[in-house]
């Protein structure tokens, strides 16, 4: 998820897109708090391992 958040950071930018900044923006926000609550050892979205 955050690389694919980055991926379209770097694509809006580069095309001038603003909306896909945002989605990247948010992309990278989302994975950034499933990693941290993954690493915490919760479980996510009612599952305790990602594969």
């Amino acid at each position: 998820m955050i690389v694919l958040g980055a991926i379209l950071m770097v694509i809006g930018f580069v095309a001038g897109l603003s909306i896909l900044w945002v989605i990247g923006v948010i992309a990278v926000l989302v994975g950034v708090v499933l990693a941290v609550s993954g690493r915490a050892g919760h479980q996510v979205a009612g599952r305790s391992h990602w594969y």
